[in-house]
């Protein structure tokens, strides 16, 4: 399996792209269908992509990403967060002066990447777009809230003037609607789908 984006592969096996499901909001993945496309060249015969709405819902049960940004120098840089689905898009939080929050400042765009350490079981997901930053207090109050349903009392957070407060620090919210996902089912049968939003 390989997460190579390419210009070839098949819906379903079909040889044809397919747009599948919804998902609402704002953003660049937000109430957009994406276009799916199975690869052949990295799935099983037997395998079919998935429909939208169930990678949608993995995306939104996930507990824990992995989030990719580029330092200035062009280094990679990767940090385990937590991460809400909201409005078409994932949400995560960081303080000001961390490094990926200076990363962002310089370049946008990440990857965010969830799923099981297990070769043959599970279902990964690779989430492509850019980090824009959510600074109204209206939405970040109910972003606080989505936080702390999904995650329980420690993940408790007051909004003021654009931030998330907890405890003395505070933290800036992004966004990050998808261009593209990649979704890698494991295991019987093995598949490789890309979901690109336009």
């Amino acid at each position: 399996m390989t997460d190579k984006d390419t210009g070839t592969g098949a819906a379903a096996g079909t040889g044809e792209e397919t747009g599948v499901g919804t998902s609402a909001g704002t953003g660049a993945g937000a109430g957009l269908t994406p276009v799916s496309r199975l690869d052949p060249r990295y799935s099983d015969e037997t395998a079919v992509a998935i429909p939208w709405p169930d990678a949608e819902a993995l995306l939104a049960a996930a507990e824990l990403f992995w989030i990719s940004t580029v330092r200035p120098d062009g280094r990679p840089h990767v940090t385990p967060l937590p991460a809400v689905w909201a409005h078409g898009a994932l949400h995560f939080c960081t303080g000001p002066d961390e490094r990926k929050a200076k990363n962002l400042a310089h370049n946008p765009n990440v990857v965010l990447t969830t799923g099981t350490n297990i070769w043959d079981k599970g279902y990964d997901l690779v989430v492509e777009g850019e980090a824009v930053r959510v600074s109204d207090d209206g939405r970040l109050r109910e972003l606080a809230a989505a936080w702390r349903t999904k995650y329980g009392d420690f993940w408790h957070f007051e909004v003021r003037e654009g931030y998330f407060h907890h405890g003395p620090g505070h933290a800036v919210v992004y966004a990050v609607a998808p261009h593209t996902v990649f979704g890698f089912g494991k295991g019987e049968p093995f598949s490789q789908t890309r979901w690109r939003f336009t």
